[in-house]
């Protein structure tokens, strides 16, 4: 069976789409009408602007998003998914794909989302870590033992998780990781605590533009971040996308629930082969590849 994933934030670079837009006619339609919804120019940023321009929360989220949406669009009648998930922001991408949601809704809530996230990260200083060589069981223990709020917030693969929260508490939850013996643990250079009960303001708000759009019953089952089986009932859809903003991503359940479930092929629409990646380490025997466009 055939399972399409969609990255999250982190997977920008610089002149992302250029190729889609010089290309096809139905991607530069796209784009622009993004540029529309938008009310600036993400074309600009996304062909000609820099690293840094990219990195700004309130773009990296619809860069991707349109990359990745126009991607599945423009690959016509090859594009046929017998599952589909995505990574934190990828799920909006992955269900415009399947078809749970309109290009121009799912684009609207990926700018609400990014705006939210970015108005909840100015309330409070916090960040996020990422851990390697842990069990992720003796990662949720030491979380839980360290005051202040530091939570598992991206359980990527084996051996790999990020954690999210306050910036006393995720330093101090680093240096007992290490002494635990973690191979790495080490601050991101990211604005917040993205997937983390700090995050609430912004899940508070997103919720009521989900709760005011309307989803469609997709073409195949996606499996959620949270909870990480099929799911296609749109209302279930709605709640499981609100609640992940302040939950883990379980990208690693969510693999091995699509493999149990009959996936041998995944292959990564968007920037990057960040998940291809992680699927390998995930199942080994997995099949992964990039989007190939006509």
């Amino acid at each position: 069976m055939k399972a399409y994933i969609f990255p999250g934030q982190g997977a920008q670079f610089v002149g992302m789409g250029l190729d889609l837009y010089e290309k096809y006619p139905m991607a530069q339609k796209m784009f622009e009408t993004a540029n529309e919804i938008l009310g600036f120019s993400i074309t600009d940023l996304m062909f000609e602007g820099t690293a840094e321009d990219l990195k700004e929360t309130k773009v990296t989220q619809p860069a991707i998003f349109l990359h990745s949406v126009i991607m599945s669009k423009v690959m016509g009648d090859s594009f046929k998914p017998d599952m589909v998930a995505g990574h934190s922001l990828g799920e909006f991408s992955a269900l415009v794909a399947n078809g749970a949601l309109d290009f121009e809704d799912g684009l609207k809530l990926v700018f609400k989302r990014a705006l939210a996230m970015q108005k909840a990260c100015e309330i409070q200083p916090s960040t996020m870590a990422a851990v390697l060589g842990l069990d992720d069981a003796v990662v949720e223990k030491i979380c839980a033992e360290v005051p202040g709020i530091v939570v598992p917030a991206n359980y990527n693969c084996p051996g790999q998780l990020v954690i999210s929260g306050e910036v006393e508490a995720i330093n101090t939850a680093c240096e007992k990781l290490k002494e635990a013996g973690a191979r790495r643990a080490l601050v991101l250079p990211v604005g917040g605590a993205f997937h983390s009960p700090l995050m609430e303001p912004a899940r508070e708000e997103l919720a009521a533009a989900i709760e005011n759009t309307v989803f469609n019953t997709p073409s195949c089952a996606i499996y959620q971040n949270v909870p990480t089986t099929a799911v296609k009932d749109p209302e279930v859809i709605k709640a499981n996308l609100i609640a992940q903003l302040t939950a883990p991503v379980k990208w690693t359940q969510s693999v091995q629930q699509m493999v149990a479930d009959g996936a041998t092929l995944f292959t990564e629409v968007g920037p990057g082969k960040v998940l291809q990646g992680l699927v390998k380490k995930i199942h080994p025997t997995a099949e992964t590849m990039s989007a190939e466009l006509s």
